[in-house]
């Protein structure tokens, strides 16, 4: 049980970590600078594939699949669209308010993910 806690305990710390992270990036690039200088170059990448790990390593020790729980397969999912979000708010969009809207929209996402991890409901906030 030990092992289970140190890994879930590795995988909230991530996760709280990244959006500070992101948003650092964020911010970096609105004011014209390089979003990825010092440790802001590996730091961020490091944490999420930690994150990610981690949240693999729970997985398996739980023995829950993404294929069988639904819960688990749409955070996956969304995921991938705050990466993709992310990505769009700090290499893509090249103006602060496109910046800033694409900051919000992975940050969203990033809630939602929050709210289906604590209620392992893929459908939180309906019936």
């Amino acid at each position: 049980m030990s092992a289970y806690l140190a890994v879930l305990a590795t995988h909230v710390c991530c996760a709280l970590l990244t959006p500070w992270l992101f948003t650092a990036r964020v911010y970096r690039a609105s004011r014209g600078r390089n979003p990825a200088v010092g440790v802001l170059r590996w730091l961020p990448h490091t944490v999420d594939t930690a994150l990610f790990g981690a949240g693999v390593t729970l997985a398996l020790l739980l023995h829950i699949s993404p294929l069988v729980h639904a819960w688990l397969a749409i955070k996956l999912v969304a995921l991938l669209v705050y990466i993709l979000i992310g990505h769009i708010a700090v290499r893509r969009v090249h103006n602060n308010a496109g910046r800033w809207t694409a900051w919000f929209a992975a940050v969203v996402t990033i809630g939602y993910i929050y709210t289906v991890a604590l209620t392992k409901n893929p459908w939180p906030f309906g019936s």
